[in-house]
């Protein structure tokens, strides 16, 4: 085979590797939208962990939810905007001038959002989807993100945003301790 043809086919294979590493690799999140949508998920978020945790049984605690959403993927289609998150919410109480860590979850969701003047941040959640605890939570990351979003899964969210909202809300020092409820 002569050099002419190596060459051209060489250059075919870069192509194709080029194409299917554009494909399946995560596009850029456009953070424009994401400031958009962001206070209604985590709004949703909120409200949708009330009244699911320890804290809220014990009053003396003061206990709230506090949720932070981090976007993997989103796309806007005829007005509907997809968004592929990873959340992050914390029940936090206060005992003794000190943070309590009452309850938690970090689920990944895929939630779909039209605009909404009269919702909060312009934006209203038509549909939300959880990845289930347990058996089945492979198959359903697998059917609801790519690859590469995936893999971001495994890796912790910090808590110290919500830690540092917490504290906050409740009057605390910055540095004010956390331990357990």
């Amino acid at each position: 085979m002569s050099v002419v043809r190596w060459g051209v086919g060489l250059g075919a294979t870069a192509v194709l590797v080029a194409t299917g590493a554009w494909v399946v690799w995560p596009q850029d999140v456009d953070s424009d939208l994401w400031h958009e949508i962001r206070p209604a998920i985590e709004a949703r978020l909120v409200a949708d962990a009330h009244g699911t945790g320890y804290g809220e049984t014990a009053p003396e605690l003061d206990a709230r939810w506090f949720c932070h959403a981090e976007a993997l993927e989103l796309d806007e289609r005829d007005g509907v905007v997809r968004a592929g998150v990873d959340t992050l919410c914390m029940e936090y109480g206060v005992q003794a001038h000190a943070l309590v860590e009452c309850s938690g979850a970090h689920v990944p969701q895929v939630l779909r959002l039209e605009r909404d003047a009269d919702a909060v941040g312009g934006y209203r959640i038509v549909s939300q989807e959880a990845a289930p605890e347990g058996a089945g939570y492979a198959e359903w990351t697998h059917t609801h993100f790519g690859h590469f979003t995936r893999t971001e899964l495994d890796d912790p969210l910090s808590t110290t945003p919500l830690e540092t909202a917490a504290r906050t809300h409740f009057g605390l020092a910055a540095d004010a301790p956390v331990s357990d409820c």
